[in-house]
């Protein structure tokens, strides 16, 4: 009796692994939404919406929020690029980190002060890319570097907040 039990646990087990929703795409990326979520075409002129990981950039609205759309678009735009995809988010945009010529995009957008270090979601972060993104973002605040040289910058969350708030 024991026996058939722990034999469907095994398999739900491997089925759980098999159908993991992490995965890597590679591609070209065509446009540059905002600081932190392009669109990649891949090699089957398939388009896939992509929210960066870990970091969080100021809105359209937001000081600073032209400047990092820019910022990204200089790093990637019309550049192969590799995303590794961990999860969806709530938008149904695969959520990844993105790599081009062997940089860090996401991190990048850190260090030049056009992103915030979005920790509200680091535990999903590796704790390498956790502890470089925190860091990353420390020194670009004490260096008052990018959207830091403003003197109270908002976190995209809060404005958000505040907008959604507002709305009511």
């Amino acid at each position: 009796m024991k026996r058939p039990l722990w034999l469907a646990a095994a398999i739900l087990f491997v089925a759980g692994i098999q159908t993991s929703s992490a995965y890597e795409l590679t591609g070209r990326v065509v446009s540059v939404a905002d600081g932190d979520t392009v669109t990649l075409l891949d090699a089957n002129l398939r388009q896939h919406r992509i929210r960066l990981s870990g970091i969080d950039a100021p809105e359209k609205r937001q000081p600073f929020g032209n400047r990092s759309r820019l910022h990204l678009g200089a790093l990637v735009f019309g550049k192969q690029v590799t995303a590794d995809c961990p999860k969806k988010d709530r938008y149904k945009r695969a959520v990844c980190r993105l790599e081009v010529n062997g940089v860090d995009a996401n991190l990048a957008q850190i260090e030049a002060g056009m992103a915030w270090h979005y920790k509200a979601y680091a535990r999903e972060q590796s704790p390498a890319d956790r502890w470089r993104y925190a860091k990353a973002e420390d020194r670009a605040r004490d260096a008052r570097q990018g959207l830091w040289a403003d003197r109270a910058p908002v976190a995209p969350w809060d404005f958000r907040k505040a907008r959604k708030n507002t709305a009511r």
